[in-house]
């Protein structure tokens, strides 16, 4: 058993993403998700990683809610950034397809930016992976975006379903950052965050 002081805290994952609630139910989380309602724009000249943060922090600014002492607010924000483009959750088959072929036979970053908030401070951090597709086929393509409906997914993809099990070749940094959050990473900045460092008991 560890005894890391993180049970101390209620954390509140503000997210809709069933994905990033079973990734931290399977870490061993303690927390409670909520949805929240946010303006997902941001200003033009923001690239790659600053756009994942900006979203990131402006998921934790629409929590209206007051902080409670020992509560820490949880926001994320995935961005898939190809060919100097961001390509987030498609609007439909045509662009989640659209998206696809860009990815195809390329290497492409899939960044999840993280906001904590307590009721006196922030933090954001950011994770990069890098991820490389094979030449995808164009009938590939079409059977992934009809059978698996990817809309929900930023770049139009996951990793762990069938297309990125086929066509991936190759993931240099954290795979859980491309399901949709880095959970070791997001463990580390907790421990950090509240001073607290993990002691076997």
């Amino acid at each position: 058993m560890i005894a890391d002081g993180l049970q101390e805290y209620n954390f509140i994952l503000a997210s809709a993403s069933p994905r990033r609630r079973e990734l931290m139910e399977k870490a061993g989380f303690r927390f409670r998700a909520v949805t929240i309602d946010y303006d997902e724009r941001w200003p033009d000249h923001l690239r790659g990683k600053e756009i994942a943060e900006f979203l990131a922090a402006a998921k934790s600014r629409a929590w209206s809610t007051v902080i409670d002492p020992g509560q820490i607010i949880i926001t994320a924000d995935t961005v898939v950034w190809c060919h100097d483009t961001l390509l987030g959750k498609p609007r439909d088959d045509e662009e989640a397809m659209h998206f696809l072929r860009l990815l195809s036979g390329c290497r492409h970053d899939v960044i999840t930016a993280i906001c904590l908030r307590d009721r006196q401070r922030s933090h954001i951090f950011s994770i990069t992976t890098a991820v490389t597709f094979r030449k995808l086929k164009e009938e590939e393509i079409s059977y992934y975006v009809k059978t698996c409906r990817p809309h929900d997914k930023a770049g139009a993809y996951g990793i762990q379903e069938w297309i990125g099990l086929r066509g991936i070749t190759r993931i240099e940094g954290s795979y859980y950052n491309v399901v949709g959050m880095p959970v070791s990473d997001l463990y580390a900045e907790l421990l950090d965050f509240t001073g607290n460092k993990p002691k076997e008991i």
